[in-house]
Protein backbone atom coordinates (compact mmCIF):
# COMPACT_ATOMS: atom_id res chain seq x y z
CA UNK A 1 0.00 0.00 0.00
CA UNK A 2 2.75 2.29 0.50
CA UNK A 3 4.66 1.91 -2.45
CA UNK A 4 1.07 1.86 -4.38
CA UNK A 5 0.63 5.38 -2.63
CA UNK A 6 4.39 6.64 -3.89
CA UNK A 7 3.62 5.54 -7.63
CA UNK A 8 0.40 7.05 -7.68
CA UNK A 9 1.50 10.75 -5.84
CA UNK A 10 4.67 10.21 -8.07
CA UNK A 11 2.41 9.81 -11.79
CA UNK A 12 0.36 12.86 -10.57
CA UNK A 13 3.10 15.18 -9.64
CA UNK A 14 4.75 13.82 -12.55
CA UNK A 15 1.77 14.87 -14.62
CA UNK A 16 1.26 18.33 -13.58
CA UNK A 17 5.20 18.95 -13.64
CA UNK A 18 5.01 18.51 -17.03
CA UNK A 19 2.06 20.42 -17.99
CA UNK A 20 3.29 23.56 -15.51
CA UNK A 21 6.98 23.16 -17.65
CA UNK A 22 4.91 23.52 -20.78
CA UNK A 23 3.07 26.49 -19.47
CA UNK A 24 5.92 28.21 -18.25
CA UNK A 25 8.26 28.35 -21.67
CA UNK A 26 4.68 29.16 -23.52
CA UNK A 27 4.04 31.95 -21.37
CA UNK A 28 7.69 33.11 -21.36
CA UNK A 29 7.72 33.11 -25.32
CA UNK A 30 4.23 34.92 -25.31
CA UNK A 31 5.01 37.32 -22.80
CA UNK A 32 8.57 38.80 -24.95
CA UNK A 33 5.88 38.84 -27.94
CA UNK A 34 3.01 40.72 -25.97
CA UNK A 35 5.92 42.99 -24.68
CA UNK A 36 3.99 41.88 -21.07
CA UNK A 37 6.45 42.11 -18.15
CA UNK A 38 3.59 41.09 -16.25
CA UNK A 39 3.53 37.79 -18.69
CA UNK A 40 7.30 37.27 -18.17
CA UNK A 41 6.70 38.03 -14.20
CA UNK A 42 4.53 34.91 -14.06
CA UNK A 43 6.12 32.67 -15.95
CA UNK A 44 9.11 33.12 -13.14
CA UNK A 45 6.41 32.78 -10.84
CA UNK A 46 5.23 28.96 -12.91
CA UNK A 47 8.88 28.37 -12.45
CA UNK A 48 8.93 27.98 -8.74
CA UNK A 49 5.80 26.22 -9.37
CA UNK A 50 7.32 23.70 -11.45
CA UNK A 51 10.46 23.68 -9.57
CA UNK A 52 8.39 23.08 -6.12
CA UNK A 53 6.44 20.46 -8.39
CA UNK A 54 9.58 18.86 -9.05
CA UNK A 55 11.29 18.84 -5.28
CA UNK A 56 7.83 17.29 -4.12
CA UNK A 57 8.37 14.49 -6.99
CA UNK A 58 11.88 14.39 -6.02
CA UNK A 59 11.24 13.60 -2.04
CA UNK A 60 8.70 11.15 -2.97
CA UNK A 61 11.43 8.91 -4.96
CA UNK A 62 13.74 9.46 -2.04
CA UNK A 63 11.12 8.03 0.40
CA UNK A 64 11.51 4.60 -1.35
CA UNK A 65 15.46 5.10 -1.42
CA UNK A 66 16.61 2.87 1.90
CA UNK A 67 19.38 4.43 3.68
CA UNK A 68 22.89 2.88 3.06
CA UNK A 69 26.35 2.29 4.33
CA UNK A 70 27.64 5.68 3.69
CA UNK A 71 24.23 7.69 3.84
CA UNK A 72 22.52 6.53 6.92
CA UNK A 73 19.77 9.12 7.26
CA UNK A 74 19.25 8.03 4.09
CA UNK A 75 18.98 11.24 1.07
CA UNK A 76 16.25 13.69 2.83
CA UNK A 77 18.69 16.50 2.61
CA UNK A 78 19.01 16.48 -1.28
CA UNK A 79 15.84 17.86 -1.42
CA UNK A 80 16.54 20.51 1.09
CA UNK A 81 19.63 21.57 -0.75
CA UNK A 82 17.93 21.67 -3.99
CA UNK A 83 15.35 23.97 -2.43
CA UNK A 84 17.82 26.27 -0.86
CA UNK A 85 19.29 26.65 -4.28
CA UNK A 86 16.56 27.23 -6.55
CA UNK A 87 14.86 29.56 -3.95
CA UNK A 88 18.16 31.80 -4.05
CA UNK A 89 18.72 31.76 -7.26
CA UNK A 90 14.57 32.89 -7.43
CA UNK A 91 15.46 35.88 -5.76
CA UNK A 92 18.41 36.91 -7.63
CA UNK A 93 16.34 36.59 -10.55
CA UNK A 94 13.25 38.78 -9.56
CA UNK A 95 15.57 41.96 -9.11
CA UNK A 96 16.07 42.19 -12.75
CA UNK A 97 12.23 41.89 -13.23
CA UNK A 98 12.13 44.97 -10.42
CA UNK A 99 14.25 47.07 -12.49
CA UNK A 100 12.75 46.16 -15.71
CA UNK A 101 9.46 46.85 -14.24
CA UNK A 102 10.60 50.19 -12.84
CA UNK A 103 12.15 51.68 -16.44
CA UNK A 104 8.11 50.35 -17.99
CA UNK A 105 6.90 52.61 -15.55
CA UNK A 106 9.13 55.60 -15.99
CA UNK A 107 8.58 54.91 -20.03
CA UNK A 108 5.30 53.17 -20.43
CA UNK A 109 5.37 50.47 -23.90
CA UNK A 110 1.94 49.14 -25.34
CA UNK A 111 1.22 45.64 -24.43
CA UNK A 112 -0.91 42.85 -26.65
CA UNK A 113 -4.03 42.85 -23.98
CA UNK A 114 -5.33 40.24 -26.28
CA UNK A 115 -2.61 38.28 -25.84
CA UNK A 116 -2.48 38.73 -22.17
CA UNK A 117 -5.97 37.49 -21.86
CA UNK A 118 -5.51 34.16 -23.44
CA UNK A 119 -2.70 32.95 -21.59
CA UNK A 120 -4.18 34.06 -18.64
CA UNK A 121 -7.36 32.45 -18.92
CA UNK A 122 -5.16 28.81 -20.20
CA UNK A 123 -2.96 29.39 -17.23
CA UNK A 124 -6.88 28.65 -15.32
CA UNK A 125 -7.72 25.95 -16.68
CA UNK A 126 -3.94 24.60 -15.93
CA UNK A 127 -3.76 25.80 -12.85
CA UNK A 128 -7.37 24.62 -11.86
CA UNK A 129 -6.80 21.30 -13.40
CA UNK A 130 -3.16 20.41 -11.89
CA UNK A 131 -5.34 21.22 -8.46
CA UNK A 132 -7.92 19.02 -8.54
CA UNK A 133 -5.44 16.12 -9.59
CA UNK A 134 -3.21 17.09 -6.70
CA UNK A 135 -6.07 17.21 -4.20
CA UNK A 136 -6.90 13.77 -5.32
CA UNK A 137 -3.32 12.81 -4.59
CA UNK A 138 -3.89 12.45 -0.59
CA UNK A 139 -2.42 14.04 2.78
CA UNK A 140 1.29 13.78 1.77
CA UNK A 141 2.65 16.72 3.22
CA UNK A 142 4.51 17.06 -0.07
CA UNK A 143 1.31 16.81 -2.74
CA UNK A 144 0.35 19.39 0.05
CA UNK A 145 2.81 21.53 -0.16
CA UNK A 146 2.77 21.83 -4.20
CA UNK A 147 -0.92 22.59 -4.15
CA UNK A 148 -0.50 25.40 -1.87
CA UNK A 149 2.14 26.49 -5.17
CA UNK A 150 -0.48 26.10 -7.46
CA UNK A 151 -3.07 28.05 -5.82
CA UNK A 152 -0.32 30.83 -5.25
CA UNK A 153 -0.14 31.07 -9.36
CA UNK A 154 -3.55 30.55 -9.88
CA UNK A 155 -4.64 33.78 -8.17
CA UNK A 156 -1.22 35.18 -10.05
CA UNK A 157 -2.90 34.24 -13.32
CA UNK A 158 -5.78 36.09 -12.43
CA UNK A 159 -4.46 39.39 -11.46
CA UNK A 160 -3.07 38.86 -15.36
CA UNK A 161 -6.30 38.05 -16.47
CA UNK A 162 -8.10 41.28 -14.86
CA UNK A 163 -5.12 43.79 -15.86
CA UNK A 164 -5.58 42.11 -19.60
CA UNK A 165 -9.23 43.36 -19.19
CA UNK A 166 -8.16 46.63 -17.91
CA UNK A 167 -5.79 47.23 -20.66
CA UNK A 168 -8.44 46.54 -23.61
CA UNK A 169 -11.00 48.64 -22.18
CA UNK A 170 -9.17 51.11 -20.75
CA UNK A 171 -5.45 51.58 -22.76
CA UNK A 172 -3.96 51.86 -19.18
CA UNK A 173 -0.34 49.99 -20.44
CA UNK A 174 1.08 51.03 -16.82
CA UNK A 175 -0.75 48.10 -14.62
CA UNK A 176 1.69 45.17 -16.54
CA UNK A 177 4.44 46.91 -15.00
CA UNK A 178 2.20 47.39 -11.79
CA UNK A 179 1.31 43.66 -12.15
CA UNK A 180 4.91 42.33 -12.33
CA UNK A 181 5.93 44.00 -9.33
CA UNK A 182 3.50 42.10 -7.71
CA UNK A 183 3.61 39.29 -8.90
CA UNK A 184 7.81 39.82 -8.12
CA UNK A 185 6.58 40.35 -4.30
CA UNK A 186 4.57 37.52 -4.81
CA UNK A 187 7.91 35.37 -5.59
CA UNK A 188 10.03 36.72 -3.35
CA UNK A 189 7.78 36.24 -0.42
CA UNK A 190 7.47 32.51 -1.27
CA UNK A 191 11.20 31.63 -1.60
CA UNK A 192 11.85 34.09 1.09
CA UNK A 193 10.56 31.24 3.09
CA UNK A 194 11.87 28.21 1.50
CA UNK A 195 15.17 29.59 2.01
CA UNK A 196 14.34 30.60 5.92
CA UNK A 197 13.60 26.80 6.08
CA UNK A 198 15.62 25.36 4.25
CA UNK A 199 18.87 26.82 5.70
CA UNK A 200 17.48 25.76 8.75
CA UNK A 201 17.20 22.39 8.12
CA UNK A 202 20.74 22.65 6.72
CA UNK A 203 22.22 24.26 9.47
CA UNK A 204 20.21 21.59 12.29
CA UNK A 205 18.12 24.28 13.49
CA UNK A 206 15.59 23.38 15.77
CA UNK A 207 12.58 22.76 13.53
CA UNK A 208 9.72 24.78 12.64
CA UNK A 209 6.90 24.27 15.23
CA UNK A 210 8.88 22.93 18.02
CA UNK A 211 9.79 24.86 21.42
CA UNK A 212 12.94 23.05 23.33
CA UNK A 213 11.17 24.20 26.58
CA UNK A 214 8.17 22.36 25.87
CA UNK A 215 10.16 19.35 24.79
CA UNK A 216 11.93 19.10 27.92
CA UNK A 217 8.91 19.57 30.18
CA UNK A 218 7.61 17.01 28.32
CA UNK A 219 9.86 14.47 29.02
CA UNK A 220 10.32 15.60 32.65
CA UNK A 221 7.01 14.59 32.91
CA UNK A 222 7.36 11.25 32.52
CA UNK A 223 7.47 9.09 35.97
CA UNK A 224 10.90 8.29 36.75
CA UNK A 225 12.74 10.67 34.76
CA UNK A 226 14.54 12.75 37.41
CA UNK A 227 16.19 14.82 34.64
CA UNK A 228 16.80 15.83 31.12
CA UNK A 229 20.44 17.40 29.60
CA UNK A 230 22.26 17.23 26.53
CA UNK A 231 19.14 17.79 24.36
CA UNK A 232 20.00 17.95 20.60
CA UNK A 233 16.37 18.04 17.79
CA UNK A 234 17.16 19.00 14.19
CA UNK A 235 15.62 17.89 10.91
CA UNK A 236 16.95 15.05 8.50
CA UNK A 237 14.84 16.26 6.05
CA UNK A 238 11.24 18.64 5.32
CA UNK A 239 9.12 15.91 7.24
CA UNK A 240 11.74 14.04 9.20
CA UNK A 241 12.65 15.19 12.35
CA UNK A 242 15.46 13.55 15.03
CA UNK A 243 16.75 13.51 18.26
CA UNK A 244 19.18 12.72 21.38
CA UNK A 245 18.89 13.66 24.77
CA UNK A 246 20.70 12.46 27.91
CA UNK A 247 17.91 11.51 30.81
CA UNK A 248 19.04 11.46 34.63
CA UNK A 249 16.79 8.43 36.19
CA UNK A 250 17.55 6.19 39.46
CA UNK A 251 20.21 3.57 39.32
CA UNK A 252 18.48 0.63 37.94
CA UNK A 253 18.96 -2.52 35.94
CA UNK A 254 17.69 -2.13 32.11
CA UNK A 255 15.03 -3.96 32.45
CA UNK A 256 13.24 -1.95 35.05
CA UNK A 257 14.10 1.29 33.37
CA UNK A 258 12.75 -0.15 29.79
CA UNK A 259 9.03 1.14 30.79
CA UNK A 260 10.52 4.42 31.36
CA UNK A 261 12.45 4.90 27.54
CA UNK A 262 9.10 3.49 26.02
CA UNK A 263 6.93 6.17 27.79
CA UNK A 264 9.49 8.84 26.37
CA UNK A 265 9.54 7.52 23.05
CA UNK A 266 6.02 7.85 23.31
CA UNK A 267 5.65 11.00 24.35
CA UNK A 268 8.20 12.33 21.88
CA UNK A 269 5.97 10.73 19.18
CA UNK A 270 2.62 11.61 19.58
CA UNK A 271 2.85 15.23 20.97
CA UNK A 272 6.10 16.36 19.07
CA UNK A 273 6.33 13.93 16.10
CA UNK A 274 9.68 12.69 16.16
CA UNK A 275 10.44 9.39 15.75
CA UNK A 276 13.96 8.92 15.55
CA UNK A 277 15.36 9.21 18.78
CA UNK A 278 18.25 7.85 20.85
CA UNK A 279 18.12 8.59 24.00
CA UNK A 280 21.08 7.61 27.07
CA UNK A 281 20.20 6.83 30.79
CA UNK A 282 22.32 7.88 33.20
CA UNK A 283 21.88 7.74 36.79
CA UNK A 284 24.35 10.46 37.96
CA UNK A 285 24.87 13.77 36.85
CA UNK A 286 26.93 14.76 33.98
CA UNK A 287 29.85 17.72 33.50
CA UNK A 288 28.77 19.68 30.41
CA UNK A 289 31.36 20.84 28.65
CA UNK A 290 31.93 22.21 25.10
CA UNK A 291 31.78 19.03 23.61
CA UNK A 292 28.24 18.42 25.39
CA UNK A 293 27.94 15.77 28.39
CA UNK A 294 31.34 13.90 30.60
CA UNK A 295 31.05 11.88 33.10
CA UNK A 296 34.71 10.79 34.55
CA UNK A 297 35.44 7.05 33.72
CA UNK A 298 35.84 6.30 37.50
CA UNK A 299 32.27 7.47 37.91
CA UNK A 300 30.57 4.18 38.45
CA UNK A 301 28.32 2.32 35.73
CA UNK A 302 26.09 4.11 33.48
CA UNK A 303 23.02 2.73 31.62
CA UNK A 304 22.97 3.56 28.35
CA UNK A 305 19.89 2.83 26.31
CA UNK A 306 20.34 4.12 22.39
CA UNK A 307 17.36 3.62 20.69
Amino acid sequence: MHSHTHGASGRILGWSLAATSAFVIIEFATGLRAHSLALLSDSGHNATDALALLLAWFAVYLQSKPADESRTFGYHRAGVLAAFINAVVLIALTGWMFYESALRLLAPAPVNGSVMLWVAAAGILLNGGIMLGLRRGGNDINIRGAFMHMLGDLVGVAAILVGALVIRSTGWFEIDPVLSILISLLIVWTAWDITRESLNILLEGLPRGIELKQVVAAIQDVDGVLDVHDLHIWSLGSNSHALSCHVLIEDMPPSKSDHILHRVKHVLGDRFHVHHTTVQFEHMSCAISGTGCVIPVDAGHVHHHAH
